[in-house]
């Protein structure tokens, strides 16, 4: 099972592809999508994709670790490895089972925001995952002879992704310093100590009250007739109970922020030094009109490629970077975060790649993009989702981040148009208002002393 940590969890819709298409061909092939819900209140998404005899299944869940109680961090990536355990009518491992007996794929994972399951197996076999599926969503079994070796096996997951792992260790330390208040600054997996106290009551108590109907999304992505699905989702999860009403996901929010705060680890098992710096920003639920479209033309201006102005300037010209970029997590439920990173090559050190990318986030601040720049990156992004329909489940994956964030199916549908109509002025105002370096947190990953 994958926990997504939130530097790895790129915006699909922003994936940047640099491939070349015709505009046109994304009027003319863009997939008819449907977009019901059942009474129960599931809301369902079919994306239909006849190119493959392949169909991808996806229950999303609008809980993540940033809806845990206070000294229950990991609780949500806890329940998720819990699902594997069986119900009454499929038995431990019975689920994986059948999907390794077909030869599909299967894995979940878990967020600040969402927590997430699929399957990947021939269209004919998509009534039995819906149905195994469904099952669990309220008839999962938990006895105290699972909770501790699955809790043994999420603590040698965090010791092996993040223990051992000085950038993952470092990453943890600057989210808790940029978020003062609201609960992103709690790792996905969990805080140690609190893990290794997770228990049975704890995951039935998150269970009950997260897992229904009406606190979740289905997607199915592949070769399906969505009038098919309508029927099979009917006969399936229609069955299911409607949970109790939830109240609206309110967070902390954010104070003011005024400080420029810096996060520093020196570690033995560090070779090569790293900086990098974030910003607290609005993500694409949160923004005013048009903002985080332009936070995401900013980070592809910036440090979206090897055509940026980062790696063009640190890597090609002065030869003091071996990589560098920007990056904008748009897809959040709450305020997010914009970063800027990169890591000195040759005699170059960290304070010379820290002071090459301030000045280009200040160059920009003052000066501005140009309308070549701008338009070449709002070409990329618009191609980038054109060719996400290559993937069955990356657009899954993204009508599911979208839905349970916040958005729905016709902002994902509107979001080409939006992008189109961010100008370089817009881009310039982003980084003016945002990337403000009084109330940035730097962060240095250095070898030890």
């Amino acid at each position: 099972m994958d926990l997504i940590r939130r530097f790895s969890l790129c915006c699909a819709l922003a994936a940047g592809l640099a491939l070349l298409a015709p505009a046109a061909f994304a009027e003319q092939e863009a997939p008819q999508i449907e977009n019901f819900t059942l009474d129960n209140g599931l809301e369902v998404v079919v994306i239909p994709d006849h190119r493959a005899p392949v169909v991808t299944h996806m229950v999303w869940y609008k809980v993540g670790s940033a809806d845990e109680e206070p000294g229950k961090s990991g609780i949500a990536h806890f329940l998720e490895h819990l699902m594997f355990k069986g119900t009454e009518k499929y038995g431990p491992g019975v689920f994986s089972a059948r999907i390794a007996e077909v030869g599909g794929r299967e894995n979940a994972f878990t967020s600040y925001d969402y927590t997430a399951y699929y399957q990947q197996v021939a269209p004919d076999l998509l009534p039995e995952m819906m149905a195994m599926e469904a099952d669990r969503m309220t008839n999962l079994i938990l006895t105290d002879e699972v909770i501790a070796p699955e809790r043994d096996v999420v603590i040698e997951e965090r010791n092996s992704r993040v223990e051992n792992e000085p950038r993952s260790l470092l990453s943890e330390e600057v989210n808790a310093t940029l978020y003062q208040n609201h609960p992103y600054r709690f790792p996905v997996i969990g805080w140690m100590h609190e893990i290794e106290k997770l228990n049975r009551d704890d995951a039935i108590e998150f269970y009950r009250r997260h897992y229904a109907p009406n606190n979740a999304v289905l997607v199915i992505a592949g070769d399906v007739e969505p009038a098919a699905v309508r029927e099979l989702a009917e006969e399936t999860y229609g069955k299911v109970a409607r949970g109790p009403e939830l109240p609206p996901r309110l967070r902390p929010t954010e104070p003011e922020q005024n400080t420029r705060r810096t996060v520093t680890l020196n570690d033995a098992r560090v070779g090569v030094p790293n900086f990098s710096k974030r910003w607290l920003v609005p993500s694409y639920t949160t923004a005013e009109p048009g903002a985080a479209e332009a936070l995401d033309i900013l980070s592809e201006v910036l440090g979206g490629g090897v055509r940026s102005r980062l790696y063009q300037e640190l890597v090609v010209k002065q030869g003091i970077a071996s990589s560098a970029m920007a990056y904008y997590q748009g897809t959040a439920l709450d305020d997010t975060m914009f970063m800027v990173l990169g890591s000195p090559r040759g005699d170059a050190t960290i304070e010379d790649v820290e002071k090459a990318i301030d000045a280009e986030v200040a160059k920009i601040a003052a000066d501005g993009v140009t309308e070549e720049e701008v338009e070449k990156a709002k070409k990329r992004f618009v191609r980038s989702m054109i060719f996400a329909r290559d993937e069955q489940d990356g657009m899954a994956r993204i009508y599911g981040s979208t839905l349970t964030t916040g958005g729905t199916v016709e902002d994902i549908a509107n979001w080409p148009d939006r992008i189109r109509a961010v100008k370089a002025e817009d881009v310039k105002a982003a980084a003016t208002r945002w990337l403000d370096e009084r109330r940035a947190v730097a962060a240095y990953l250095l070898p030890q002393e």
